[in-house]
């Protein structure tokens, strides 16, 4: 254990591949101290859930929230999780720029109780590496609901929610209302059946705010598209663009540990290369390109490679940029004006759209050679969603880094398809589209409040809403009881509030 807390630090702040610690029962003991000195020192934690299915996925984009939250609901009591990822991000404040030490964990669980797993959620998992096997051989265990007797005691996974609220960190997450939801019913205590009770109780488990990436995406970063791979090497590019631009401001700079001795058999490095220029035509998956998921799957014909994707939307948008120079300097016209601010191949996020409103998903970006059809875009919750996840968190790893860098050669027509599809990693890439997001508002503001990204505190992404989900507790809800209790347990002492039932 002494050997694992005093690690030492990867000083090469160029960074390759993030290393993820895996966790499971044979060693979550071992690895206890480490993980709760990572959530206790870090700077914000991102988090990521792999589960065993969500049920029906077109009640899960039902037009009234209080019905999505009675059927994500369902789907956490009915289904469960079956991994967690945690990225730690420490800042290091004797660094120049935003340099950030990471410590990333991947949780292998198993809950102890019956539980759905949906067909098309093994399948999915099975295609991007997952191990059953594994999982049920040496997964954490864990009980559902209200505490039951110890559960809140020893090392086990409720014990280590507690030391994540006691730790009051803010907490990051990629569209991450079904993570919310899911996190309560299996680690926290019986889902309350408001969604305003939940909201309440939320509010005051994360009193340093919850950051949704997915909302930073869309309204603050305005990326072509928001899916998470997309989003994460989207910032990374223009992250290590600024970097060799040699601009005025800070830069995003990571650090990992080094770990040696046995620990070393724990560690998962997850490659991860910078974009190469590949030149050529690009048939991209129109569908993938858009929201990260197919249908078709590895047997689609057309790339998924998200390098190759953030390639193309680049240069359509360069070539829309120039056109319009043109345009405005032969009609010498004052009267238009770039706006580049906002995404290409979508509305000004939804600007036109009443408040309750559902709104479509932003629009695919189609290649240049393929003409726009009625199919390329989703218009039901079976296309909105992959097996096990939202389709915005489906990073999938369809498009693996190491593909499109090192096999340039590779026939055109294949898409680089394979890799695993990870809570941890998924955490890591969630953690470093907030850190990025957060060190590009210190670079454009001047803010002394205490919240990181003051745009995005508390803001839940909702597909197809042109508002996000508020975490805020409202005057006319109560915290659950189950709750009171709870926070009286973590806290050591009573809480102001009233429970939901009481005068």
């Amino acid at each position: 254990m002494q050997t694992f807390i005093k690690l030492r630090r990867n000083c090469n702040r160029k960074y390759t591949n993030p290393h993820v610690v895996d966790v499971q029962g044979n060693n979550f003991k071992e690895l206890w101290a480490a993980i709760v000195i990572a959530i206790k020192t870090s700077s914000f934690i991102a988090i990521d859930t792999e589960l065993s299915g969500l049920g029906s996925r077109k009640a899960l984009l039902a037009e009234s929230v209080e019905d999505r939250y009675k059927a994500i609901c369902h789907a956490a009591r009915t289904r469960s999780i079956l991994s967690l990822g945690f990225a730690c991000y420490k800042k290091l404040d004797n660094k120049a720029d935003s340099t950030y030490l990471v410590q990333v964990y991947n949780l292998t669980l198993l809950c102890s109780e019956e539980y759905i797993i949906e067909p098309q959620s093994v399948q999915f998992l099975v295609q991007h590496g997952f191990d059953f096997n594994k999982q049920y051989a040496e997964g954490i265990p864990y009980c559902k609901g209200n505490d039951k007797g110890g559960d809140s005691h020893g090392v086990n996974m409720r014990s280590l929610f507690v030391e994540l609220l006691r730790a009051n960190k803010p907490l990051v997450v990629h569209n991450g209302l079904i993570d919310m939801v899911f996190l309560y019913q299996c680690f926290y205590a019986h889902l309350p059946d408001r969604l305003g009770t939940f909201i309440a109780d939320l509010s005051q488990m994360f009193p340093s705010g919850i950051y949704d990436t997915k909302y930073a995406t869309e309204y603050e970063l305005r990326f072509t598209a928001s899916y998470l791979e997309y989003a994460y090497k989207k910032c990374k590019l223009e992250n290590s663009k600024a970097i060799a631009g040699g601009g005025s401001g800070s830069h995003v700079f990571l650090e990992f540990c080094k770990y040696t001795g046995n620990m070393q058999s724990y560690i998962d490095y997850r490659p991860c290369l910078d974009n190469q220029n590949q030149d050529g035509a690009l048939n991209i998956c129109v569908q993938f390109s858009a929201y990260g998921w197919c249908p078709n799957g590895s047997q689609c014909s057309m790339s998924h490679d998200t390098d190759l994707i953030i390639q193309h939307d680049e240069k359509i948008r360069e070539d829309k940029r120039k056109k319009r120079k043109r345009k405005n300097k032969k009609k010498g016209s004052q009267g238009l004006s770039e706006t580049c601010g906002s995404p290409q191949g979508k509305r000004s996020h939804f600007e036109e759209a009443e408040p309750d409103q559902a709104v479509p998903m932003s629009e695919p970006v189609l290649p240049e050679h393929q003409e726009k059809t009625a199919s390329s875009e989703p218009t039901d919750a079976k296309h909105a969603f992959e097996p096990g996840k939202t389709a915005s968190e489906n990073v999938n790893e369809e498009s693996q880094p190491e593909a499109s860098s090192e096999a340039p050669d590779r026939p055109k027509e294949k898409k680089a398809e394979g890799g695993t599809h990870r809570a941890g990693f998924d955490a890591f890439m969630t953690g470093y589209i907030f850190a990025y997001a957060k060190n590009l508002t210190e670079n454009t503001e001047e803010s002394g409040t205490a919240f990181l990204i003051p745009a995005c505190l508390n803001k839940l992404f909702l597909s197809g809403k042109s508002v996000p989900l508020h975490v805020a507790k409202s005057t006319f809800s109560k915290s659950s009881k189950a709750h009171v209790h709870k926070m009286e347990y973590v806290w050591g002492k009573s809480t102001a509030v009233n429970p939901e039932g009481t005068a």
